[in-house]
């Protein structure tokens, strides 16, 4: 299974107490989106109990995980599932993984990039597009705000921005 079919649903942030369970830090929509899998990274690792922290993160043991030594070896592992493994979306709902890497346009046809990143500061999602670089300088990057206004329409081959918003 390569990268771009996988989704990092929260990363391990430490071992937490002596009995092998670890301290998550959550992604996405957080410990709902987590407890639908029992399984992660190929099957790596099998999710045997798991509750929230009360700080926004989560406590999981593994079966695979019976020691605070082996639970701090894992620190920094990310936990992901296929692609495919995820509940289907409802119209106008996105994975971030599938808007990073899609060629950017404008509303007008002019290319404008690709999609690099997806951010949220609080408000909504933020997409941030790299621009090609021209000859003998950086590439310069902009953002947009993901709503409809900005961002009228997206599908599996292309993001279009509207021209009001891109940095033209």
């Amino acid at each position: 299974m390569s990268q771009a079919q996988t989704i990092t649903l929260a990363a391990i942030a430490g071992a937490h107490g002596v009995k092998g369970e670890v301290r998550l830090k959550l992604f996405g929509e957080g410990l709902p989106s987590l407890k639908q899998h029992k399984s992660f990274n190929e099957g790596t690792l099998t999710l045997a109990k798991l509750r929230d922290d009360g700080k926004g993160g989560a406590i999981a043991r593994f079966a695979e995980v019976s020691s605070r030594s082996d639970a701090e070896k894992l620190r920094g592992t990310v936990l992901a599932v296929a692609r495919d493994a995820l509940p289907p979306l409802a119209e106008g709902e996105y994975y971030h993984a599938d808007l990073i890497g899609l060629p950017a346009v404008s509303d007008t046809g002019e290319p404008l990039g690709r999609v690099v990143a997806v951010e949220n500061f609080g408000a909504s999602d933020i997409i941030e597009i790299e621009r090609p670089a021209e000859e003998g300088k950086k590439p310069q990057r902009f953002m947009v705000p993901m709503r409809p206004e900005a961002v009228p329409q997206w599908n599996a081959e292309r993001l279009v921005v509207s021209a009001d918003f891109a940095d033209l």
